[in-house]
């Protein structure tokens, strides 16, 4: 799969958005969420997979842990053909499922709807505080 390929597969996925961050990086996201990330400048791709899955990819070449996100079970495709494209929409559709799962089912108003604090205050402990200071705010 090429750049275009592998926007278009992501893109393809129920509330799948895309953001260009970190200089190169273009995120794809599910209600805020990352499920994926493509570099442009160097192409280079990371997905959310398993523990399992995240072990039995690095030990084949060209792939490793993502840096910074391997922690989390992210794994880092160093060329975009290191895997076959079947194997790859696959790994793309559990990183997508796995992340829309948790992802918040209502997504953040830049305006801070209702929704939006709702989903904050379930959040954590943070998501909370910052409420609580903005109700204070306001009084």
């Amino acid at each position: 799969m090429n750049v275009d390929d592998i926007r278009n597969y992501c893109l393809a996925f129920p509330d799948a958005t895309e953001t260009l961050q970190w200089d190169d990086a273009l995120c794809f996201k599910v209600r805020g969420k990352m499920f994926a990330v493509m570099g442009l400048d160097r192409p280079r791709f990371t997905f959310k997979c398993t523990p399992d899955t995240l072990a039995d990819l690095i030990e084949r070449e060209d792939i490793r842990p993502s840096p910074y996100l391997g922690r989390y079970n992210w794994v880092m495709l160093d060329r975009l053909d290191a895997l076959p494209n079947d194997e790859l929409q696959d790994r793309i559709r559990q990183s997508y499922e796995m992340v829309s799962a948790k992802a918040p089912r209502v997504a953040h108003s830049s305006k801070g709807g209702k929704a939006a604090k709702k989903i904050a205050m379930k959040g954590s402990g943070r998501g909370r505080i910052r409420a609580a200071k903005s109700r204070k705010k306001k009084r």
